[in-house]
């Protein structure tokens, strides 16, 4: 096996000040992987090796200086930049690259671009080179993870070919066996030109299920219960196009039969939203009440030490601690307020309060429990003289120091600290001093239901045969405000191309994410997919889920028409079923709302518990996220109990609900293993508060 090493080059001013914003370096170090994934099962003798992964500013000359490095001193097979490419001010890559290449590779540049405008035609706004300096092929890629990935995709079968002969391989040995065999040996098939379409980068990206159909949830139907989701009783043959979605002007019988859309994991399906998100941005927001639900985007320092003062921490009389016991005048009393106290001399008391200022000249504080009255004023309002019982007092005793809780410019909170409802984060930044923080935006949200059968829940009047009230709208735009986020009431679009259309061109100008219902399956109505593709030439980075509910759940992200040609919105479309839609909210936009806020990672996702079955539960052939109720007992342990039928189209089943417990798939338990019985334990996602005692 001949190793091939790699150099991974992020630049960009923004990941160089801080590593944590690239994704560019995991998403390409990925897509490498799975190419030596490919070659493995092929039988290639190449595996690529990731030998350097830096990141550097945009500047012509630290990138040049870790060109020259990587080609002319560690000789990698092949280094891979990322970022620069645009038509910024600071955008300097292809010119900083361009001057250090013996020989440019125009080929490979084309085969990226060819490959990027099948996706959008915003491609034209890349400026990628490629070339060969010494004996290392250098290839400039997009900054965002998600073009870099397309990008290096597109080519990356034929790069072994490319860096064996520039490290000068025989070429008349290599191509002894014609243009077929290097075809074969690359994992191409057809023409020596890849074509990169999109199914292309699906089928060998998503994780296949053995399902065949989609769930009847394009729209909003009624409820029954016990039921079986409908399943086709035939195969039809693969569909292979360019976009998978159908013609929006075909006849109805020529949509597909069954989904060409490939059937992916929830695992796969979450990975794949987290790789296509923007990166959060920043703002700033004032400290007070209306920062709960925010994420910090730097770290904090107090403005201020808290106390700011020596401070008593009982109610007493400041001392000097060395004069020991006996009786002594009262000369003032100093309360939590501000104010001026004398100086404090030997053989002299200060009556103070809690949380008072210590008066200057005193060093320590004796509590009003070890001292009596000596003696009153004549009205008997006053102290005059208090006999102090207290021996041995240490210096400082029963004193706060200045910045004992918090010292100024000491870092209070951590970049990524959530501001949390407890409050104790608010009033920490208030007790420092700090007016006002860095934290990540949160993005608006729109939602539009979709469906000619659709009506407002809220119209009057008895409903027409065939009419439905929409609960999916007001359902998720009360689960979008009660997670602290903005959310957009995009009405109903009737089932009609130009009307989809319009509402989606208006909604991507209005809102940052979109979430539509309906839409999504196999129906000659359902528009969603074929408009996202054809109409705004987005990308559907999914179209099918194996789940119950939830199926024919879809992500895509658009090209945002006022933002620079890498920015695309989020585009989440949801079953029309009530039930699917609600749990594919928490499933997948959840999420990513959260993500687009600065969570990150896991702590993006709702947390997961081990629940313990109160009566038996049937499994699916699909993994089922089944609506139930958690409890915690009186013995702490969380009891949990199904909401009952778990129809896709019977909202009653998140009526009270507060999880949804993840079950098998029927056949990844055993043949003969077709239910969950009472008592064992099973991961629940917790989507509200957790229930105390009985039902």
């Amino acid at each position: 096996m001949q190793e091939l090493t790699v150099g991974l080059l992020v630049i960009s001013d923004t990941a160089a000040a801080d590593h944590a914003t690239d994704r560019a370096i995991d998403t390409l170090t990925a897509v490498i992987a799975e190419a030596n994934a490919a070659a493995d099962v092929a039988g290639s003798t190449y595996e690529w090796i990731v030998d350097e992964r830096r990141i550097v500013p945009d500047d012509r000359e630290a990138i040049q200086e870790k060109i020259r490095e990587w080609c002319d001193v560690k000789q990698l097979s092949l280094v891979l930049t990322t970022g620069g490419t645009g038509f910024g001010v600071r955008d300097v890559t292809p010119e900083a690259v361009g001057d250090l290449l013996e020989k440019t590779a125009n080929g490979i540049v084309h085969g990226m671009l060819a490959a990027s405008l099948r996706i959008t035609p915003f491609a034209v706004m890349s400026r990628p080179v490629a070339g060969i300096r010494k004996q290392t092929l250098v290839i400039t890629l997009p900054g965002s993870p998600k073009g870099a990935k397309e990008n290096l995709e597109a080519i990356i079968k034929l790069l072994p070919h490319a860096c064996v002969q520039s490290a000068g391989g025989d070429s008349r040995s290599l191509h002894s066996g014609g243009v077929r065999k290097l075809e074969a040996d690359a994992g191409l098939t057809g023409s020596a030109t890849p074509r990169t379409t999109f199914h292309d980068r699906h089928s060998h990206l998503h994780e296949s299920g053995g399902i065949s159909g989609d769930e009847s949830a394009n729209h909003h139907h009624g409820c029954s219960h016990g039921h079986h989701a409908p399943t086709p009783r035939t195969k039809q043959t693969d569909n292979t196009n360019e976009m998978l979605s159908n013609e929006l002007t075909a006849d109805v019988t020529r949509r597909y039969r069954s989904s060409p859309y490939p059937m992916i994991s929830v695992a796969k399906a979450h990975t794949l939203v987290a790789e296509n998100l923007p990166l959060p941005e920043v703002v700033k927001r004032k400290v007070g009440p209306d920062l709960v639900g925010y994420i910090l985007a730097e770290d904090v320092t107090a403005a201020e030490s808290v106390p700011a003062f020596r401070a008593s921490i009982v109610d007493g009389y400041a001392v000097v601690h060395t004069d020991g016991t006996g009786v002594y005048p009262v000369v003032a009393v100093s309360h939590a307020a501000p104010t001026e106290t004398k100086l404090l001399s030997a053989g002299e008391i200060v009556r103070i309060t809690t949380g008072a200022p210590l008066p200057p000249g005193a060093t320590a504080v004796v509590m009003v429990e070890d001292t009596r009255i000596a003696e009153k004023t004549a009205d008997g309002k006053e102290e005059l003289q208090v006999e102090v019982l207290a021996s041995g007092l240490e210096p400082m005793e029963n004193v706060r120091e200045v910045g004992s809780d918090v010292r100024a410019g000491e870092v209070v909170l951590r970049k990524g600290a959530e501001i949390t409802a407890v409050g104790g984060e608010v009033g920490l930044l208030a007790s420092a001093g700090v007016q006002e923080v860095s934290v990540y935006w949160k993005p608006a949200v729109g939602v539009l239901s979709t469906g000619d059968e659709v009506v407002d829940h809220d119209r009057t009047g008895e409903l027409k045969l065939g009419e439905v009230r929409d609960s999916n709208r007001p359902t998720l735009i009360a689960a979008i405000q009660a997670r602290g986020f903005e959310a957009v009431d995009l009405g109903i679009a009737r089932d009609r191309f130009e009307t989809v259309e319009e509402v989606i061109k208006d909604a991507i100008s209005r809102v940052d994410v979109l979430i539509t219902t309906g839409g999504v399956s196999m129906g000659e109505k359902d528009l969603l997919k074929p408009t996202i593709e054809r109409s705004f030439l987005g990308t559907i980075h999914f179209g099918r889920v194996a789940m119950k509910p939830g199926k024919p759940t879809t992500f895509a992200t658009i090209p945002s028409p006022e933002s620079p040609p890498t920015a695309h919105k989020p585009v989440f479309s949801l079953p029309g079923n009530p039930a699917s839609a609600t749990v594919t909210f928490h499933l997948f936009v959840l999420p990513a709302l959260r993500q687009l806020s600065g969570y990150s990672g896991a702590s993006a996702h709702l947390p997961t518990a081990l629940v313990t079955m109160e009566h038996d539960v049937p499994l699916d052939p699909r993994p089922e996220y089944h609506r139930a109720v958690v409890r915690v007992d009186k013995t702490g342990t969380l009891l949990a109990r199904s909401t009952g039928g778990q129809r896709s189209s019977r909202i009653a089943s998140l009526e009270g609900a507060n999880a949804l417990l993840c079950l098998p798939a029927a056949g990844d338990v055993g043949d003969k293993r077709t239910r969950i019985p009472r008592g064992e334990r099973v991961p629940a996602l917790l989507i509200g508060e957790l229930k105390m005692g009985e039902y």
